[in-house]
């Protein structure tokens, strides 16, 4: 055995790419090309109420954002690892992600690029950004909150001065307890660059002020625990009134208290400086998740018109429960309330969030209440009917429940059970991009909720004349026996057409699913084989069709059917299941396997059934493929028909009599389940794509006999891939030319394609990794891995979850259940999709806020969350303004500007020295000019210093880039002081405040100019030392050289 695994490592290394004329890697790229629908695994939300961008964040590191007009992108995180916050500084497309590992992530929505990484040290348990001011808090398992600063420009977070140590917040640190992390920090409403609330997990409290920094408020904490009688920590928290003076709180162990916070009524009323204890809530609220001791996950209260205002309380438990998902009135004219709305879900619920598609100008406000579940599903709630369920409850009326819709891709009311890509149709006449976008205007959405829509499906389709101004077909089988048509030349599938009836006089559906598909434009026939054995074999009129009736709406059929679409349809019943078919081109006849081992041969023009032969196994009879071929058998050329079973054995019949052409098969020792057969060497070798599902990993193809010189057979399984020489397969001989077989995953799926210089082979893992590999040779080209895509076997007798097509030039179709599909391309320059930028722009430019920067107004806290985004509810105008109490006001530029003087100094001595370590950009290796030392301290060997010469010239030149940028950003300095005279005096009076020297007693230009003087002088020296150096380098070449050849002289 170790001669033989010697001899075939040898035989490899001496042809180690294979086939020297096949495919090359430069021809291929497996990548991700479009991401559509809900990612699978999801577990947070997020909402940008200005932009209308919703962010979904996975448990393996991606991140899906939804913007207006359908349009939406994947993001993929440098590690795989949990979101713990995801926020959006608002309308500045600016997404930030802090991650289970405590990595800060800030992602550029605009150009959908990860841009910094930071890394904290320190277990962080509360994330917030403040939406009028560059800054955002952090808080610690510690207690300790830091203060971090948000650079637009480079998108770098850098630590602040200011900080709030626990002792400073909490009090006595000895009366801190073991549950002192910060778990929520809320800038309190309308004074958020003047005060802070700080609640801790062990339930106390805080109302920090931010300019004397210290603490004015405390109530909760030690003082709960004795006056209720237990310990319990706080797992939510959340503003209930647009003031900040009311804060909902939820417990570990069920309860909901509200607590009165101190707040500024009016602009001349100001809070008191001395520190101000509050040992009692002002109510408490008994829901029921007390005595079912359910946690209280999540606290979102929404500003509404009127009493409407609401509380959302969700639980979080393992067990779906009728008071898990709980809505009640709560604003502040309620002092007990009792009015409440109980959502059932069929699962647990893990984030929920409140978004609008209302625009600016819209009479009418459509809101939606969103709930994410355990499992990854998301359910939508019309937020106007919970608000109206509740108002006419409080009316004593009888309302009816809102509705609750799963999001899910417009697949109608079934799944895909089998599906084929069809891509640069050959029929297809000129189709400019005015049609192209018709069609997309008319993209089916994911949200049933949008008005042009209903059940997924829009309400005026676009008019369907014919296949042949269709450049990518692609089309679906479904669980209820439908087969669908999708216009696919755009990233978003639209359907076009839609075939329901069983038979010619039966319209309805069977309800049977479908598993094989056959398609030919050319000769407009359409063959669909189900579970139960029946056969339909659709002959479709010649083209253009009448447009006026041609679109079968997807909710049901019409009367008339597709008789304007339809010529003729045939049936003919096989025994068992169909799981393939295909057709000969020579003779018109067509081959059908089923899972029960018959191979039946049917005269399509009949139709008539010519015979039906059983092919006994050992194993497993299913008939996974059939292929028409010409072969030579005992020197006689014979018309064969090849089959793959289940069991990955291999045998030939004959195609006139359905005879077998040799007593015994050809199997491998160990039998694994069979995905996918092909014959390599014949013209019509890409008709692409196994109906079958499930795979692994990979390595350099081997060869055990000379290559083959003429056709060859393809069998893919679970656990390796075999190339026999296809004349001795149908003689019953076991012939191998090559062959390879996976250790660490199990291949679930795999198909052939054509590259631009050969064919390949593309194989797929249930880990989600994708390799390419050469014909027949099996060497592996390319490899890459494909995040979120997993694959489980299908239960017995039950069909798969996933569905996968590929076409013939390697565009792959992977629909996940109903919640998400991944396009992916495998050829380098292929480029299928029209608009791929146009759909994945979520962000836009032309949306300006009311006012430029950050400080843009103070608006209410978390009345931004009433929205939708736009794929849920259609683009319709805003709702009213609403009338909102007369409140504090501030100057927010002004107080902005104050903020950063006071978040730059020091509050607290002791964390001056250690705020700069806390906060680590791993990507950050910027060169420091000032490090530079043009002294020599040491002596250094020879070679060392030839070394640092050319070190030493890199160093120069990227030290002449950072300069010439200091030169710029000086320049930059000196053109802001003119416009900032004017402002001068405020702002003097601001630092003398605070101790800082005025801008009349510094100039910054000029120490900056004198700065820059020093640094051009330094790096003057370091070029000439690095030619001095360079030259020294020269001089000791040329004597070693010299020294070289006296020395074989002297020899």
């Amino acid at each position: 055995m170790f001669v033989k695994k010697l001899v075939e490592k040898a035989s490899s290394l001496k042809k180690p790419g294979g086939n020297s004329e096949g495919l090359k890697p430069n021809d291929v790229e497996p990548r991700l090309t479009f991401h559509y629908g809900i990612p699978s695994g999801a577990n947070m939300l997020a909402y940008d109420s200005i932009q209308k961008i919703l962010a979904i964040s996975t448990r393996d590191g991606r991140i899906k954002l939804f913007g207006k007009g359908n349009t939406q992108i994947l993001l993929e995180c440098p590690e795989a690892a949990p979101s713990k916050f995801l926020q959006f500084i608002q309308n500045k497309g600016i997404l930030l992600n802090v991650t289970s590992k405590n990595h800060i992530e800030v992602w550029d929505v605009n150009k959908k690029l990860l841009c910094k990484v930071h890394v904290f040290k320190e277990d962080i348990t509360s994330f917030t950004v403040m939406q009028h001011c560059p800054y955002m808090y952090l808080g610690d398992a510690v207690g300790n909150i830091l203060v971090l600063k948000l650079d637009e420009e480079t998108c770098a977070i850098e630590p602040m001065k200011y900080t709030i140590p626990l002792p400073a917040s909490h009090g006595n640190p000895a009366e801190a307890t073991s549950n002192a992390a910060v778990l929520h920090i809320l800038p309190q409403p309308k004074a958020e660059s003047k005060r802070v609330l700080i609640v801790f997990t062990d339930g106390l409290i805080t109302l920090w002020e931010i300019r004397e920094s210290k603490s004015i408020f405390t109530t909760g904490g030690s003082l709960l625990h004795s006056q209720y009688n237990g310990t319990k920590k706080v797992t939510s928290a959340c503003w209930a009134c647009p003031f900040g003076s009311k804060l909902a709180v939820g417990y570990s162990n069920g309860e909901i208290f509200i607590w009165s916070i101190p707040a500024t009524p009016n602009s001349s009323t100001e809070i008191t400086s001395d520190s101000i204890t509050q040992s009692a809530p002002l109510y408490k609220l008994n829901l029921g998740y007390k005595s079912d001791k359910i946690p209280i996950a999540s606290l979102k209260w929404l500003q509404a018109d009127g009493k409407a205002s609401r509380l959302y309380i969700m639980g979080a438990s393992d067990l779906a429960s009728t008071n898990l998902l709980q809505v009640i009135l709560l604003n502040e004219h309620t002092e007990t309330p009792t009015i409440k709305l109980g959502l059932h879900l069929s699962e647990p619920c893990i984030d929920m969030e409140i978004i609008s598609n209302s625009g600016d100008q819209s009479k009418h406000k459509q809101d939606s209440f969103l709930v994410l579940g355990k499992s990854g599903h998301i359910y939508l709630y019309d937020d106007c009917q919970i608000e109206k369920y509740l108002l006419q409850t409080q009316s004593r009326g009888s309302p009816s429940l809102p509705k609750q819709v799963m999001v899910k891709m417009p697949f109608a009311d079934s799944s895909i059970t089998v599906a084929k890509f069809i891509t640069q149709n050959p029929c297809m006449l000129s189709f400019g991009d005015k049609d192209y976008l018709l069609f997309s205007k008319n993209t089916p959405s994911l949200f049933p909720f949008e008005a042009n829509t209903k059940d997924g499906t829009p309400t005026n389709p676009v008019p369907f004349s014919g296949f042949a101004k269709i450049k990518n077909l692609y089309i679906t089988g479904h669980s209820d026996g439908a087969i669908n048509f999708w216009h696919a030349s755009c990233p978003f599938f639209i359907p076009i057409v839609s075939l329901k009836q069983q038979s010619e006089d039966d319209l309805s559906l069977s309800g049977i699913a479908l598993t094989a598909l056959y398609f030919d434009g050319n000769s407009r026939i359409l063959i669909s084989g189900d579970q139960s054995g029946m056969v339909r074999i659709f002959k479709f009129k010649p083209e253009p069709y009448a447009t006026e009736n041609s679109f079968m709406s997807f909710p049901g059929s019409s009367k008339r059917g597709n008789h304007h679409i339809i010529q003729s349809l045939k049936l003919v019943k096989v025994n068992g299941s169909v799981l393939s078919m295909n057709i000969s081109h020579n003779s018109g006849h067509l081959a059908v396997g089923s899972d029960q081992g018959y191979v039946s041969l049917i005269d399509v023009e009949g139709p008539t059934l010519l015979y039906q032969k059983h092919i006994a196994s050992e194993i497993s009879t299913g008939i996974i493929s059939l292929q028409f071929e010409t072969c030579n058998l005992h020197g006689f050329e014979k018309n064969a028909l090849v089959v793959a079973t289940k069991d990955s054995s291999v045998l030939a019949v004959d195609v006139n009599t359905g005879n077998m052409l040799s007593t015994s098969t050809v199997h491998p020792k160990k039998p694994s389940k069979a995905l996918f057969m092909q014959i390599l060497g014949q013209q019509d070798v890409l008709a692409g794509g196994s109906n079958v599902s499930n795979g692994s990993d990979l390595s350099e193809g081997n060869p055990v006999e000379d290559s083959p010189k003429q056709s060859s057979l393809l069998i893919c399984s679970e656990k390796a891939v075999y190339v026999y020489s296809l004349n001795h397969a149908v003689q019953g001989v076991k012939k191998v030319y090559y062959k390879k077989k996976f250790h660490s995953s199990l291949c679930c799926w795999a198909s052939v394609f054509c590259g631009a210089s050969d064919v390949g082979l593309v194989l797929l893992f249930t880990t989600g990794k994708i390799e390419i590999r050469s014909l027949p040779d099996l060497s592996l080209i390319r490899e890459s891995s494909m995040r979120g895509f997993t694959y489980a076997s299908p239960k017995l007798n039950s069909l798969p979850d996933s569905s996968i097509c590929c076409s013939h030039d390697g565009e792959l179709v992977m629909v996940n259940g109903d919640q998400e599909m991944f396009l992916v391309s495998v050829l380098l320059q292929n480029e299928q999709f029209r608009f791929l930028d146009c759909f994945s722009q979520v962000y836009r430019r032309d949306l300006m806020p009311l006012q430029e920067g950050f400080a843009s107004g103070a608006m209410a806290q978390k009345e931004k969350k009433k929205g939708i985004f736009s794929s849920v509810i259609k683009d319709i105008k805003g709702s009213k303004p609403k009338q909102v109490s007369e409140v504090e006001t501030e100057d927010t530029k002004e107080s902005i500007e104050e903020l950063s003087m006071i978040f730059s100094t020091a509050n607290f001595a002791c964390n001056a020295e250690n705020s700069n370590s806390i906060v680590i950009d791993t990507d950050r290796n910027d060169l420091d000019i000032d490090d530079i030392d043009l002294d020599e301290h040491e002596e250094r060997p020879k070679d060392q210093n030839i070394l640092a010469a050319l070190n030493k010239q890199k160093l120069a030149s990227k030290l002449l880039g950072k300069i010439k940028h200091m030169k710029v950003k000086n320049e930059k300095n000196i053109n802001k002081e003119e416009e900032q005279d004017e402002k001068a005096g405020a702002v003097d009076q601001i630092k003398k405040k605070y101790g800082f020297s005025s801008s009349s007693e510094t100039s910054a230009a000029k120490m900056a100019e004198s700065k820059l003087h020093e640094n051009v002088r330094k790096l003057q020296g370091i070029n000439q030392r690095a030619t001095e150096m360079q030259d020294t380098a020269k001089s000791f070449s040329a004597m070693a050289r010299e020294l070289l050849r006296t020395a074989e002289k002297d020899k």
